[in-house]
């Protein structure tokens, strides 16, 4: 059940206090090697928005360096669960601080960040709005939003991933359900959270994801009813998005 999650988390704290007490180059290599597929699932997560693939890989490696040197070892987290937000903090800082094509004034990419938030809720809600309109909202002026629309040519990638402060960017604001594991997208990341599920609960995600059986299906193989699978999807989801990246509260679509 959770051994083997367990025995990995082990394993990172051994290479890590070898390194930072020893300085072995070994361990360290080891350590970026294992932590190596968890920043390629974060770039491909951030891929398509302006900065290539390979470009973002490396940007999340300086994360991850950064993660191997800053973790407080006499604390008793995972290492993981400092590694994730720190690499792709590094991601979004990197959009944050580099992909504006020339200067522009920091108060016009604020408002131009709230622009696009803005237009976004607009579209979920019943439709686009007019420059006074967002003028209104945003308590400014139309010749202001038209200034902030003519700076987001300046951006490289899609408005939809502008930063909107630390933590998060505006894409993260839209509130769109996951359909499947499209954030889990590394097999190692996938079988290392499935080590934190039970014999049963693993049983029953592999049957939906992988062998595609229905929930009706799925209840009849193991004697509940649909409502009970749906329940133990969600939970295992909730499980697996926890020890993959701590803090998140998104459900996994079943």
């Amino acid at each position: 059940m959770l051994e083997e999650a367990t025995q990995r988390e082990l394993r990172d704290k051994q290479l890590l206090k070898r390194y930072r007490r020893h300085g072995d180059a070994e361990a360290y290599d080891e350590l970026v090697t294992r932590f190596t597929p968890m920043v390629r699932a974060f770039a491909r997560k951030y891929a398509g928005r302006g900065e290539e693939l390979e470009d973002l890989v490396q940007v999340g490696m300086l994360g991850l360096v950064k993660a191997i040197e800053g973790f407080d070892l006499s604390r008793p987290h995972r290492f993981v669960s400092y590694a994730a937000p720190t690499i792709t903090g590094e991601m979004k800082r990197h959009f944050r601080d580099h992909c504006w094509s020339v200067a522009v004034p920091r108060s016009m990419k604020e408002l131009q960040t709230r622009v696009t938030a803005e237009e976004a809720r607009a579209e979920h809600g019943g439709g686009p709005l007019t420059d006074a309109e967002l003028a209104c909202r945003l308590e400014t002026t139309e010749d202001r939003i038209a200034d902030a629309r003519r700076a987001a040519g300046c951006f490289r990638i899609n408005s939809l991933s502008h930063p909107t402060g630390e933590d998060r960017d505006v894409l993260d604001t839209l509130g769109r359900s996951d359909a499947g594991y499209q954030h889990v997208e590394n097999v190692d990341l996938l079988e290392d959270a499935m080590a934190t599920l039970s014999d049963r609960d693993r049983s029953v995600v592999r049957m939906r994801f992988d062998d595609e059986m229905l929930q009706r299906e799925i209840g009849d193989r193991i004697n509940v009813s649909q409502m009970q699978v749906s329940r133990i999807l969600d939970q295992a989801a909730g499980r697996m998005r926890e020890h993959l990246e701590p803090g998140t509260t998104r459900e996994l679509a079943a």
